[in-house]
């Protein structure tokens, strides 16, 4: 499906079936913080979910970050139930590779995290991150509460603003309710895999646009610093 053509989403019809129940387990711990990687998590936690390339990098953008408690690579935003990495990779499930993101709200803040997701990839870029191409590289957020929703909406205003004064395109990133998107965890060796490879591959690259910390009213606005290299 992703060769010689444009990456498309499949219709439901098209949709791989999937199956019922997963073919795996999802292992306990984060190997990196050491909390459980599976819910029901703390009450004073949590959770946001995004999708901006390869989540092997993406997921190491996030666990380092203080005030996350754990995350989790898995697939989201498209239509076949506990799909397989292979599957996803068809361009057959309709999902994108997202990172699932619990942290403490008290130490990092949701807009925060919005600005190193819109800092840590280029997200005008439709099916594809850089080199990576296919609809399951597309940029996504899945905001849990209605809260989630307007930040995410009016980071992506402001961030656009940088981006076209900066000579960018337009942002394809889908904000979609993760209510609506359930999330299905990656296979165990897709979970910390850079902690576990660190000489693995790492696609994750921004633009090198920075969005400055939004204040209590609106997002601030900062301009171009350079762009960033693709180290993840």
């Amino acid at each position: 499906m992703l060769f010689g053509r444009t990456p498309q989403l499949p219709t439901p019809e098209q949709a791989l079936k999937g199956r019922a129940t997963p073919e795996f387990e999802v292992p306990s711990r984060h190997t990196v913080l050491g909390n459980p990687l599976s819910g029901p998590y703390p009450s004073h936690l949590a959770v946001a979910d995004f999708g901006l390339g390869c989540f092997w990098g993406a997921e190491r953008k996030f666990w380092q970050t203080k005030g996350v408690w754990t995350t989790l690579a898995g697939y989201q935003g498209g239509t076949t139930p506990n799909p397989a990495y292979e599957e996803v990779c068809s361009g057959l499930t309709g999902h994108t590779e997202v990172v699932r993101v619990v942290f403490d709200p008290a130490v990092v803040s949701y807009p925060t995290l919005l600005k190193l997701f819109w800092e840590s990839h280029n997200p005008t870029q439709g099916f594809r991150q850089g080199n990576d191409v296919g609809t399951q590289y597309r940029s996504a957020i899945y905001p849990h509460t209605p809260e989630q929703t307007v930040e995410a909406e009016a980071s992506r205003a402001a961030f656009q603003e940088v981006l076209t004064g900066s000579g960018f395109g337009t942002i394809t990133t889908e904000i979609l309710p993760a209510a609506d998107n359930p999330f299905w965890p990656a296979e165990p060796y897709h979970q910390q895999y850079l902690d576990k490879n660190p000489d693995g591959y790492c696609g994750i690259g921004g633009t090198g646009v920075t969005l400055s910390a939004p204040s209590e009213t609106n997002w601030g606005r900062s301009c171009p610093t350079g762009i960033a290299s693709a180290d993840g």
